[in-house]
């Protein structure tokens, strides 16, 4: 197939399937850069990491841009391609997994598994949504003309757009800046104990600069997910990332925690910022992505739906 296209290419006449295998790329390689986004997390890295993942977006379109036309000619084998892809982006996964695992235990304040999961999960999915997007505009340009190829890689982009972010904190909690209270050598952020401080120089810093975010969720399905590690951990270090973090290694005491009043299910957030802001703490804390793998939803469970039918 290959070659029926160089064919095309030396002798100046492009076929419409050449236009076609284009247009699927180039809208393919669109989606990737529009997913694509160094923020303050810093990862993918600039600009080498960015290199590595444009590239993996380039070779996603071209498979499923070529797909199409491959299965026009009856050349099957396009599909075990596919299947090869999808083993390549596996390795993908287990490559980000391990990156970000090495590069977490050098942080301050660590991302944890759970977060570092979410993200080589996404950067997976993500090669899977090239390859539709390219796959899709493709097939609409060689079946019903270059129009409709441009017309479903608008759509597709719509489409990636909209299923490039999910849910944030701010769905399931509402954030409320709460007192930081040393009594004696017991810390509490609000109503709720976080911790034991022995040394009175810390405890010094925590009245100084310690600032404390109370989470209260809406339902028991945020509740649960509150109550996850890792997703108590991803909002750690975002809050540390965003407005910096009071320590340096070997200080135990002054280290971010998330502690949960076991009664109601509030999480209270404990932090010492080098940017003491509640306003903007408030904000950060409410826009941390719900990790996927922390989310849980025991009101579906159908122990608990005959429970409220039976109260309803």
């Amino acid at each position: 197939m290959w070659e029926h296209i160089w064919t095309h290419l030396k002798s100046g006449q492009p076929h419409h399937v050449l236009y076609g295998i284009m247009l699927g790329v180039a809208f393919g390689l669109g989606s990737r850069l529009m997913m694509l986004r160094t923020d303050y997390r810093q990862y993918p890295t600039y600009p080498h990491g960015r290199i590595i993942h444009i590239s993996l977006g380039v070779i996603a379109a071209s498979l499923g841009a070529v797909a199409i036309p491959a299965l026009y000619k009856k050349d099957f084998t396009a599909i075990t391609f596919l299947t090869l892809a999808a083993q390549q982006f596996r390795d993908v996964r287990n490559m980000e997994r391990q990156t970000l695992t090495k590069i977490d235990s050098m942080e301050l304040v660590q991302r944890g598994s759970t977060y570092i999961e979410g993200i080589a999960m996404v950067f997976e999915g993500r090669n899977y949504l090239v390859i539709l997007s390219s796959l899709l505009t493709s097939l609409a340009s060689l079946a019903l003309g270059l129009p409709f190829g441009i017309a479903m890689g608008v759509l597709t982009l719509v489409l990636v757009n909209s299923l490039k972010s999910g849910k944030s904190i701010a769905h399931i909690a509402k954030a409320e800046i709460a007192e930081v209270k040393v009594d004696g050598p017991d810390l509490y952020v609000g109503d709720v104990y976080i911790m034991n401080v022995g040394l009175s120089s810390n405890q010094q810093i925590i009245a100084e600069r310690g600032l404390g975010i109370i989470l209260t969720p809406y339902n028991p399905n945020g509740k649960a997910t509150l109550s996850n590690l890792g997703q108590r951990q991803a909002i750690l270090f975002d809050l540390s990332t965003i407005l910096g973090v009071y320590r340096d290694d070997g200080e135990p005491a002054l280290v971010p925690m998330a502690k949960l009043d076991i009664k109601d299910g509030r999480l209270a957030v404990f932090l010492l910022p080098q940017e003491k802001d509640p306003a903007k703490a408030k904000a950060v804390v409410l826009k941390v992505p719900i990790l996927e793998s922390a989310v849980r939803m025991p009101t579906e469970a159908s122990v608990n739906q005959g429970e409220s039918k039976q109260h309803g």
